[in-house]
């Protein structure tokens, strides 16, 4: 990718290096005990490459490369300070959401398309309450939530976060971490429908067809957070074998849902 040759704010992003989930977890640790500088520049520095991978969705809409890191950053270190030890949750999981809201919130600062006072207002109230809910929670929180939290319909919500937004595809790529992608939809999470239940009732029956290995396979992958690799040492088998795995369950599990 075109910047991983690059100068952003002064850094050669082709030197940057990138911290394994356990090391992460170890300097998170060091700094709630100790307050240690030297912990906290570390692991900023080795989460530099994922700031730079969501910024990705963000350029070409006339904003300076160099603005856009130094605000996803800002939404690193939020994402530092704010990560609850005790939740099992993987750090890269958790840093996405809070990185995507800080730059979310300079675009819509500095929009240059015009949205009533009341609609902002709205939105960055809803913005304030899921860095709020995600903070207590480790975890994305529903639009339902959000509205209930603020005291305003979820439909209003809904278009509040629409106006001041540019439509995405829910399948693009914002993170990679050793193949373990994470998408736009692994930050979603709305089960506040009838087809959601529905749906949610025929996945369970069709993992219940497939194999231990299988199950044991996305338990680890989708519950867990772990990757591919991880899973692959866990259970003694090849990253090859596990990722086949993995394609086979899904296959087998949307074959199921569609007929």
């Amino acid at each position: 990718m075109a910047y991983n040759k690059v100068v952003i704010s002064g850094i050669n992003t082709a030197e940057l290096t990138v911290l394994k989930e356990e090391e992460k977890i170890a300097l998170l640790k060091e700094i709630r005990q100790t307050g240690s500088k030297s912990a906290r520049d570390k692991l900023i520095k080795g989460n530099l490459r994922l700031v730079l991978s969501v910024i990705q969705r963000f350029t070409g809409r006339g904003e300076d490369i160099d603005d856009l890191f130094q605000i996803g950053v800002v939404g690193l270190i939020k994402a530092i300070n704010n990560f609850d030890l005790s939740k099992e949750v993987r750090f890269s999981t958790y840093c996405v959401p809070m990185i995507t809201g800080e730059l979310r919130r300079h675009l819509r600062d500095y929009s240059h398309v015009r949205v009533s006072r009341s609609l902002r207002d709205l939105a960055y109230k809803a913005i304030q309450s899921r860095e709020k809910l995600c903070t207590l929670n480790q975890h994305e929180p529903t639009v339902q939530q959000i509205a209930d939290d603020i005291g305003a319909k979820r439909e209003d919500v809904v278009i509040a976060l629409e106006s001041i937004s540019d439509p995405v595809s829910l399948y693009e790529p914002v993170y990679s971490d050793s193949g373990d992608t994470i998408y736009i939809l692994d930050q979603i999470s709305d089960k506040n429908d009838v087809e959601s239940h529905l749906d949610e009732i025929y996945i369970r029956d069709a993992i219940k067809a497939l194999s231990k290995r299988e199950q044991e396979i996305l338990y680890q992958r989708f519950l867990q957070g772990r990757t591919q690799t991880e899973v692959a040492a866990e259970i003694g088998i090849s990253q090859a074998q596990v990722s086949r795995l993995e394609k086979c369950a899904i296959s087998r599990i949307k074959k199921s849902i569609q007929s």
